[in-house]
């Protein structure tokens, strides 16, 4: 039907009454959403309707002159070089005219005519320069005569901003158009400034520096009483950060955290924390900033964040002083904050020497006077506070038992605050104070060593568990990555994501593979210092073997050997903080798992007589494998892995992963690098260590997957290798 009539509706575009044109029109739009395949027989009709006078056939005209050029290319080109003037003569005469009463609405004349133009305009000048360069001028002009007093005006000027950044306009009309959206900031109406907000966020990426001059008034809506406008806000200021504004952003945001509404407190402390991890340069002014988060709003503040303040304490060792005597003080006046008592009992179970001492005092520090029973005192209190929470109470638990050893005057009042969770129906508190009890009262002779201060955590190797969990539960949610605005720790080569669930499903295993992993045990994604620290709570003895009498004591200490059954609320996000390292001399099985904090591996030296294979090769990648053994041991191997670029372009952010099947333990050494030069002009090497448990019977077998970025853009290639010499 459309093409039969479609002749006939040319036809009357051409008739004198304007009603009629008006409709055909209308029609004309009907039927070029129908067939686009007839956009070129109305191009010609659409150019000249814009000539007319009546206001509702310039409307009607506007529209199908934008459905043509959504529907042709050609009719886009065509329309570009016969449409331009008329649209601008129109703006002009309908920004000028004198008041019309039919046209009329709130002072503005036809703002529904302005708006149609403005946005064909955008259609017109975007990627076009020349385009944008002729209508620059009238932009400009209706920008600043427009008054903004009346709803119709803020329309016009808003759908003027849209067209501004849109086209290819001039560095001054954009500052101009973000100007107009600072006024709009300023607006009482929620909706105008919603919509600035909204169109901010999008110029952020075009001017960044004329947005920033309008962050004052954006952190004032941050404030706002509408929690849409509180929360879009919010994310512009994110965005908005960089490293000569971090500070005073961050102090402006910390401030009205304090008075800020109980249901926008976790938006804004999960932001802030993401905020001063991402662009602080100094030790110190990161842990003043979040020690002050964790005292506003602790309860809020989410567990990987705590644990990323407990590792970098561990590594900043002048200032493990100050920051235990920080936490006291904070713990003394905020105790009701979740989070900031965990820190704090871990702190003051590490150093708490430090704290009654004033060891390690800073310029600016005043000494505070702490004794060793206020110390006591200040993890009791929390112990008994948090009657209900098991993580807290286990750790205010390890943290009492390192006091005893700290403070021997102490020992027997700690003894007796133990003792008193014997009896506690949570089987995981009940067998800490049992054990805890027996090593005050019975083993002096291992006490000293085993309680002794943890030692330094490693960093990298957290904040690498700590991104590859964000990005298996990420992945898990969606099927793309998200991209957020603070960004996370790069994955590093050599290590993969702690679930193993998802590792495999990406790369497709049966249910034979299993993913590999780093030397540190798997666990739940949010037990990172656990995980760091290569804690196990399975069972390491041989099936129907019984453990060496002379480490019975410790290994129930350390609860290895058994997995607890709990009675309570689960504790499998509980981080044992300080004692846990002793485990080392338990078994061979933690000894290997420690192995995984170093940052190499050492290889053989002997070589043997295997052939170097090309493992994997595609269009854009080449990786081969050269093999060495160790004497003695056959079904040791370590393999070097050589990644080699064969496209003309840089790769970087490059990760190598591989999985296994169970037969077979594979450990990944960090890679020589993370980019790789284009061209093969350089090569990027990785070590893996693989031990073939059924060494004869079966053969190696591997998958394996490289991801990377080419100029920003996320690319991925996978593979499986069954090409490996015999013998291995």
């Amino acid at each position: 039907m459309a093409r039969d009539l479609a002749p006939e509706v040319e036809r009357l575009l051409q008739n004198r009454d304007p009603n009629t044109k008006k409709k055909a029109a209308l029609c004309s739009i009907r039927i070029v959403r129908k067939v686009p395949d007839l956009a070129e027989n109305f191009m010609s009709a659409a150019a000249s309707l814009l000539k007319e006078k009546h206001h509702g056939v310039l409307i009607s005209a506007v529209q199908l002159c934008t459905e043509l050029c959504k529907a042709s290319t050609e009719a886009l080109e065509y329309l570009r070089k016969h449409c331009l003037e008329g649209l601008v003569r129109i703006l002009r005469d309908v920004s000028n005219s004198s008041y019309a009463p039919e046209y009329d609405i709130a002072g503005i004349t036809d703002p529904f005519l302005h708006i149609r133009v403005l946005k064909l305009m955008r259609i017109l000048g975007q990627g076009d320069a020349d385009c944008s360069e002729y209508i620059n001028d009238i932009l400009a002009q209706v920008s600043t005569k427009t008054e903004s007093n009346k709803n119709a005006g803020n329309a016009i000027l808003y759908e003027c901003v849209e067209t501004i950044m849109g086209i290819e306009a001039t560095s001054g009309l954009r500052v101009l158009a973000i100007n107009i959206l600072g006024r709009f900031l300023s607006n009482r109406d929620n909706n105008i400034r919603y919509v600035a907000l909204n169109m901010l966020m999008k110029a952020i990426a075009v001017d960044t520096q004329a947005v920033q001059r309008h962050r004052a008034t954006i952190l004032e809506c941050v404030k706002d009483a509408d929690v849409s406008i509180r929360k879009r806000a919010l994310e512009l200021v994110y965005l908005l950060v960089n490293d000569t504004n971090v500070k005073p952003l961050a102090k402006e945001l910390v401030d009205y955290l304090e008075v800020s509404d109980q249901d926008f407190k976790e938006d804004l402390t999960a932001k802030i924390c993401s905020i001063v991890e991402k662009f602080s340069q100094d030790k110190l002014w990161y842990l003043d900033q979040m020690f002050r988060v964790l005292s506003l709003a602790g309860n809020y503040v989410k567990d990987d964040v705590w644990h990323a303040l407990i590792v970098l304490m561990s590594n900043a060792s002048e200032l493990q002083g100050y920051s235990v005597r920080s936490l006291y003080k904070a713990l003394l006046a905020c105790g009701e904050q979740e989070s900031l008592v965990r820190v704090s009992v871990w702190c003051i179970g590490e150093y708490g020497e430090m704290l009654v001492n004033n060891i390690s005092m800073l310029d600016m520090e005043e000494p505070i006077t702490v004794t060793e029973s206020d110390a006591v005192d200040a993890v009791e209190v929390s112990l008994k506070r948090y009657s209900a929470d098991v993580t807290t109470r286990a750790m205010c638990l390890v943290s009492l038992l390192k006091l005893s050893s700290r403070f021997p005057p102490t020992s027997e009042r700690i003894k007796e605050i133990v003792a008193q969770n014997k009896g506690n129906t949570v089987l995981e508190l009940q067998q800490r104070s049992i054990e805890f009890s027996s090593i005050i009262q019975r083993h002096q002779s291992i006490k000293s060593s085993l309680l002794e201060r943890m030692p330094v955590l490693d960093e990298a190797n957290y904040l690498v568990k700590r991104a590859a969990s964000t990005q298996a539960t990420v992945s898990s949610v969606k099927s793309a990555p998200a991209v957020t605005p603070g960004g996370q720790p790069k994955l590093p080569n050599g290590v993969a994501k702690p679930p193993a669930a998802p590792l495999a499903d990406l790369l497709d295993l049966s249910s034979d593979d299993t993913p590999v992993t780093t030397s540190a045990p798997t666990t739940a994604p949010n037990d990172f210092l656990q995980d760091l620290l290569g804690i196990s709570l399975t069972d390491s003895s041989p099936a129907g073997g019984a453990p060496s009498t002379s480490t019975d004591i410790l290994m129930d200490l350390l609860s290895i050997g058994s997995t607890p059954v709990q009675n309570g609320p689960p504790t499998s996000n509980f981080i044992p903080p300080g004692i846990e390292t002793k485990s080392v001399a338990v078994t061979p099985q933690v000894v290997d798992l420690l192995d995984g904090l170093s940052s190499s591996t050492s290889l053989p030296d002997e070589n043997a007589a295997y052939p170097t294979i090309t493992a994997f090769q595609s269009a854009t990648l080449r990786i081969t494998f050269s093999f060495k053994k160790q004497p003695g041991k056959p079904q040791e191997t370590t393999i070097n892995a050589t990644f080699t670029n064969l496209a003309t372009t840089t790769f970087t952010d490059f990760i190598f992963q591989a999985a296994v099947p169970k037969f077979i333990q594979l450990r990944l050494d960090p890679a020589s690098s993370s980019t790789l030069p284009a061209s093969g002009n350089g090569s990027v090497t990785q070590g893996l260590c693989v031990t073939n448990n059924q060494h004869g019977q079966k053969p190696l077998a591997m998958r394996i997957r490289m991801s990377y970025k080419v100029n920003g853009e996320d690319r991925l290639e996978q593979g499986q290798i069954s090409n490996f010499p015999a013998g291995l």
